[in-house]
């Protein structure tokens, strides 16, 4: 289990996470949602270690400091917004890169095989052998998933993992996301701004805003008209689709404003 406690963030004169209480359980998936400076990507930034903080975070009994702060990365699978490479690599060659502690002058066929079959799995094993700064956004996306996924990480923390992509590869990434949390029983903690998907891949919702959390829980109870326009200002709808999952419409102003007119 990974627990904040009394969590606070200050960036400048804002706090952006004020005394957050949070209990993240194995096995689930967990979807940080909130307007833009609510401090989602900060909380992730702050759980792996790099954005001061005031407060108390925990996984299991370990606690998080200065001193635990390389054996607690380890166990992590973090994947930040900016995923540019600088380097002139292959994709193959920043996959394995998930795995620097086992690299060495040779790469063994193990890995090679673990890299590859990843590779297969989310379809860009056609990508395997590209120059990465030669890809597209989405494609450099995928390939830093799956340098994620190589490293077995205990927790997978991701900063807008499909931003870039396509919705033929954002519902093949987050389907392996669902897949790789349950099969390995890990704590998954996304970012991400498409309401609708992480009501369609979460397991709970963290609803942030003004440094607090607004609502936790199943995106049914959450994602609520009157706090989602709230926090937005904009106003919705909220229609479901036919598993039962909300979808969050945002609307118009001249639909509120011409209600007759948009019916005709």
């Amino acid at each position: 289990m990974l627990r904040l406690e009394n969590l606070t963030i200050q960036r400048g004169t804002q706090k952006v996470a004020d005394r957050i209480n949070l209990n993240l359980e194995q096995g689930k998936i967990y979807s940080i949602l909130g307007p833009n400076g609510a401090g989602k990507s900060s909380m992730l930034k702050t759980i792996f270690g790099e954005v001061a903080y005031q407060g108390h975070i925990y996984y299991g009994t370990e606690l998080l400091s200065r001193r635990s702060l390389l054996s607690w990365r380890k166990r992590i699978g973090y994947m930040p917004q900016d995923t540019q490479v600088e380097a002139s690599l292959t994709a193959l060659e920043v996959i394995l890169l998930g795995r620097l502690d086992a690299l060495h002058m040779h790469v063994g066929d193990e890995l090679l095989r673990e890299a590859a079959e990843m590779m297969e799995k989310l379809n860009i094993a056609h990508l395997a052998h590209k120059d990465v700064m030669r890809l597209s956004g989405g494609q450099r996306q995928m390939v830093m998933f799956a340098q994620v996924l190589l490293r077995n990480p205990q927790m997978l923390m991701l900063d807008e993992p499909v931003s870039a992509l396509d919705m033929h590869h954002q519902i093949n990434l987050l389907e392996h996301v669902c897949d790789y949390t349950r099969r390995n029983n890990l704590i998954t903690l996304m970012v991400l701004h498409d309401l609708s998907l992480a009501a369609q891949f979460s397991d709970c919702i963290i609803l942030l805003g003004e440094g607090k959390i607004q609502g936790l829980g199943p995106a049914r109870q959450v994602l609520q008209p009157e706090l989602i326009s709230k926090l937005y200002k904009v106003d919705i709808e909220i229609l479901y689709d036919c598993n039962g999952s909300p979808v969050i419409r945002p609307l118009r102003k001249s639909y509120k404003q011409n209600p007759r007119e948009n019916k005709a």
